[in-house]
């Protein structure tokens, strides 16, 4: 029998993508020999290459009709739209296959950051992804998110800093916005409270604030003094610095290593779930309720629910609003590791 042919459409970001795993993974295992593609942004491209759910990636580059001609010649049998916005829905239209589109809820989330209303539904945004398969009579399993590193990419502890060697926590600084990060003086304070070694993970725009973090607590001629009395208090976290070091799935493997993990609402949070890891989730202007939690891990959501301004936007900003960043200044760190 003829495989069916079934795009996955989502253009981007990282976390979104790999949020969509178990959609993939469910076709590909559940359904009657189906042929999987995906589509994606180009510099997306490698967080599918290596999915052996995933059977053909096609890319958006520049222009959106070379994509849709490109589509158009696989004559697809039916179409999942899993970003439902202005492209996905012209692809539609001009493949005029059947198919299914993702609610994004678009208006319940409006009145929460607007007015403050709640008709968001409690359900993680994994699960409101596999609605659009039922159709195919896919049902979701209980395996969690996907993501696969290639051999090339799999960093070795004993390329680390000797520091490190025997076990870190993994503190992912990043954020797309300002205000879905920590401030600089607070993940000092983060990384303080760890109190273990701590690897921090970012990108090129991370490296100012992982700099300076690294600062604060090297050693100097100037600290020398003091070293006495910091082992005294058990002082113990020592920073390595990976941000900018590693490409992304370098970045995976890292954290795959990790003992625990340490994340404002990044891709990196939704990869360290991949791979089942201990997640303490750093929440500012944007609220774990729209759905986009750690998914299937074990994990604790560090947030400030005592400001009425928040969610203030469902994406984030630049600076506060308010001006006065509270969501992020006020968040009180209560965990233990052990």
């Amino acid at each position: 029998m003829k495989a069916k042919k079934v795009l996955v459409i989502r253009f981007s970001s990282i976390g979104d993508i790999v949020l969509t795993t178990p959609v993939v993974r469910a076709l590909k295992v559940q359904g009657d020999s189906f042929e999987v593609h995906y589509c994606t942004k180009a510099k997306y491209k490698r967080l599918l290459l290596d999915n052996p759910y995933v059977d053909k990636v096609h890319c958006l580059e520049e222009k959106l009709g070379t994509l849709i001609h490109t589509l158009q010649a696989e004559n697809y049998d039916y179409i999942i739209d899993l970003h439902n916005n202005l492209r996905t829905r012209m692809i539609k239209i001009r493949l005029k296959a059947q198919h299914s589109t993702f609610d994004k809820l678009n208006r319940a989330k409006w009145l929460m950051v607007n007015l403050k209303i709640n008709q968001l539904p409690n359900r993680h945004i994994v699960d409101r992804y596999m609605d659009t398969v039922k159709v195919l009579g896919i049902k979701k399993d209980s395996l969690g998110l996907d993501y696969f590193i290639p051999d090339e990419d799999k960093v070795r502890m004993e390329q680390l800093p000797e520091s490190h060697r025997e076990g870190y926590v993994a503190y992912a600084i990043g954020g797309q916005h300002y205000t879905k990060k920590l401030p600089l003086k607070r993940m000092i304070e983060l990384c303080d409270k760890i109190n273990k070694p701590v690897l921090l993970l970012g990108g090129e725009e991370d490296k100012e604030n992982a700099d300076a973090i690294d600062r604060f607590f090297t050693q100097s001629v100037k600290s020398l003094p003091f070293e006495t009395s910091l082992e005294q208090m058990n002082k113990k976290t020592v920073i390595y610095n990976a941000c900018g070091k590693y490409n992304l799935n370098q970045s995976a493997s890292l954290i795959k290593q990790a003992r625990y993990v340490f994340t404002h609402d990044t891709g990196l949070m939704h990869i360290a779930a991949a791979f089942k890891k201990e997640i303490f989730s750093i929440w500012g202007n944007t609220i774990p309720l729209f759905g986009m939690y750690p998914y299937k891990t074990k994990f604790t959501i560090l947030e400030n629910n005592k400001v009425n301004c928040r969610p203030c936007s469902k994406i984030g900003y630049q600076k506060c609003p308010k001006k006065h960043f509270d969501c992020m200044n006020k968040i009180i760190f209560d965990f233990y590791l052990p």
